[in-house]
């Protein structure tokens, strides 16, 4: 049901694709579903050898996310960590295999990505270096037609970068699968709060800007 993969990515992160859901993929989201089963095989595991990361990225992005209380993903989160408490050590791997276990939008966790320098206007200029951006998605979610990227943060409401994290999380899957950002959605939470924004294609600020949101 569960189709797993361990990847030494500077540490170990468990990849995740729950067959079923995955196969369920249509309606132009086909190329998600291939991209999803093709990176167990041909990821360019060199890539996240190197700088950055875009859970290293410290910069802030004009985006201000909406705070929801109560947000399903919260929810879930409380259930994960209490019914996997005992499974696993990690609170991530609790809430993360008992989303892809129990929630039917779940689609993948850990999912490995990466954008390349060619693929992005000025992109030493915004990550200082030439080496690709790479990062794993936490959760991968499906709800009303949209491709949902979350990042569980145990401290949410303190982040000050998440935005900036999902935000690329999202170019990145964008550029992989050619599936347009409009029809992404980003988030990040924890057991009390969700913050969620829609990813603009144009949030990246210019390079003359960037020092300003440092």
């Amino acid at each position: 049901m569960i189709k797993h993969a361990s990847f030494q990515h500077g540490w170990f992160y468990h990849y995740r694709v729950h067959n079923k859901k995955a196969e369920l993929l249509d309606n132009g989201f086909s190329p998600l579903r291939e991209y999803l089963y093709s990176v167990f095989d041909e990821c360019p595991h060199e890539y996240f050898e190197k700088a950055p990361r875009g859970s290293k990225l410290k910069f802030k992005l004009p985006i201000q996310p909406q705070e929801i209380t109560g947000h399903e993903v919260s929810q879930l989160t409380r259930c994960g960590l209490e019914q996997n408490s005992e499974r696993y050590s990690s609170n991530h791997s609790k809430v993360q295999v008992f989303m892809l276990e129990n929630d039917d939008k779940t689609i993948a966790v850990e999912v490995p990505l990466w954008i390349e320098e060619k693929e992005v206007n000025d992109y030493k200029g915004i990550f200082g270096t030439r080496e690709p951006l790479t990062g794993h998605i936490d959760l991968l979610r499906m709800e009303d037609n949209k491709v949902w990227i979350w990042d569980y943060k145990p401290n949410a409401h303190m982040e000050k970068y998440a935005t900036t994290q999902t935000y690329f999380y999202a170019l990145m899957l964008s550029k992989r699968t050619g599936i347009k950002m409009d029809k992404f959605r980003c988030g990040y939470f924890y057991s009390a709060y969700a913050y969620i924004f829609k990813p603009e294609a144009n949030a990246i600020p210019k390079i003359k800007d960037i020092k300003n949101f440092f």
